[in-house]
């Protein structure tokens, strides 16, 4: 990586954190550029050689949150393994918990086109698994649904999860959606 490739990455990780610093502050939608170059310490210049405006750089958040997720996924592999399911659901009750642009996007209008976009690309990604010689479960069709259904339930108890504030621990969700993964779908997983 080049000097000028290296600020420019610099530069973009400032603006995420900064983003990520003042979102427990305020709501995402009173963020400004003006708050953004205050707290990243940039010019804004600088700003804009990376997003259009602050809509843009939501959208990029929206993208690595999804990512961040990802990489939890890609991880995990279950293999009936109580405590390896509930650790994975830990981290990503954890995760959410940590990050307070993902919570509130459960608790936001904007949460909706978020999970829309977040399911297309949980589709992709499950569309890819299996593939090149792994085993499928029963079919490609039932693998994808019951995969899809998961994340719909596991997307809602997060969602009630932070509108009730964390109220419950993460240990305690983790462990709902770990029984819930290894009684209700991984069964009807191989059947």
């Amino acid at each position: 990586m080049n000097e000028l490739d290296e600020r420019y990455s610099t530069s973009e990780e400032a603006i995420i954190d900064s983003f990520f610093l003042l979102i427990r502050e305020k709501d995402y939608d009173k963020i400004t550029v003006a708050d953004l170059v205050k707290k990243s310490g940039i010019v804004r210049s600088t700003f804009y050689n990376h997003y259009e405006n602050v809509e843009e750089l939501v959208s990029a958040v929206e993208d690595k949150t999804i990512a961040d997720i990802f990489k939890l996924m890609e991880s995990f592999h279950p293999q009936n393994d109580h405590e390896l399911c509930k650790s994975y659901f830990l981290a990503i009750c954890n995760y959410t918990k940590e990050n307070p642009f993902l919570a509130g996007l459960f608790k936001s209008p904007r949460g909706n086109s978020f999970l829309e976009k977040a399911m297309a690309m949980f589709h992709k990604y499950v569309a890819g698994t299996g593939k090149e010689g792994t085993a499928i479960p029963k079919s490609r069709e039932h693998f994808t649904y019951l995969i899809a259904g998961t994340i719909g339930f596991t997307i809602g108890v997060l969602h009630k999860w932070t509108a009730e504030n964390f109220e419950s621990s993460a240990e305690n969700v983790a462990d709902i959606l770990a029984n819930a993964f290894l009684k209700g779908v991984l069964p009807y997983l191989w059947d």
